[in-house]
This record gives structure tokens, sequence and C-alpha cells, in this order.
């Protein structure tokens, strides 16, 4: 059976809900135990090992990162970062890669707010899914800043 557009979408915007709430834990669960997540620092680079990486984080470092998320006096997030993210343009790629079901590209923006300082990101988010019993898991996810070749101050809160 083909994957379900709206399915996918109501799938993104829940997962753009739960780290906007901070459930940093319920996101964890929506990836597999072999997923990653890659925020590439060069534009179209094409993997994470030749270069460094903005954010390359296996199964176990993005337990790592939750953890310290999670933690009530973590230096980074002393106060949180409040956090609103829009998901749009969702498409299906044509074709599944790095072990995933299907490919699903979108849009993104995220306001972050913390220390009377707002900053905007944007850019292109892919996700690896596996079906997982009448929903979907990730596999991988991939966030394409628009200006990763940018200065930035300490990305802490996930995309």
């Amino acid at each position: 059976m083909a994957p379900d557009p709206q399915d996918i979408e109501a799938f993104l915007i829940h997962e753009a809900r739960l780290l906007d709430e901070r459930r940093f834990e319920d996101w964890l669960g929506l990836f597999t135990d072999d997923g990653w997540y890659w925020v590439p620092i060069e534009p179209d680079q094409d993997n994470p090992r030749d270069t460094v990486s903005l954010i390359y984080d296996d199964r176990r470092l993005l337990e790592t990162r939750i953890r310290r998320l999670a933690h009530p006096s973590i230096h980074a997030q002393t106060p949180a970062s409040r956090t609103s993210r829009i998901v749009a343009n969702v498409t299906m790629e044509d074709q599944a890669a790095g072990g995933a079901d299907i490919v699903i590209r979108s849009k993104f923006q995220m306001i972050e707010y913390r220390r009377d300082k707002q900053r905007l990101f944007g850019g292109t988010c892919r996700h690896g899914l596996v079906d997982a019993d009448g929903s979907y898991r990730i596999r991988w996810k991939r966030v394409d800043l628009v200006n990763c070749d940018a200065m930035h101050d300490g990305i802490n809160v996930p995309f």
C-alpha cells in the first residue's frame, strides 16, 4: 500500500510539536534503534564523514543530547529556549535511500527565543522513514540549513 501524504505530513507536524513542547524523550522515541540525525555544515555536503558537521549524532549521541537537554541545570539551556516550528511543502522523493522505506522532503522554519534574543532558522529537511506497524519511525533525518556555512552561536535544540 502506498504511503498516504496526509499521514506523512501529520507525522512531521507531530514531530515538530514534540520538539516545540520540549518533549525530547518522545521525539527520540520516533527514531529507530539505528537512527541518526545530521545537520551538514556545507551546502550540498554529500556525507558526514569527510568533513565536520554542525551536528552528526548516531542513536547513542542522540540519547546523550536528550539527557543533557533534560538536565535541570544545563547551562546552554538556562533559561530554556522557546521554539516555534513550521513544516511545509511536504513531498515524497522518488527513491528510498539509506535503509528507509520512503524519503520525505519538507521545508521548515524554526524560531528560537532565549535570553531576549530571537533567531530564525530555515531550510530543507529530509526524513528517511520506515513503516512501523501502521505508523512511521525515523531511520535518519538530515537538516540542510539555508545558512549552514554561516557563523552560528551554539545550536542546542534539535531542528
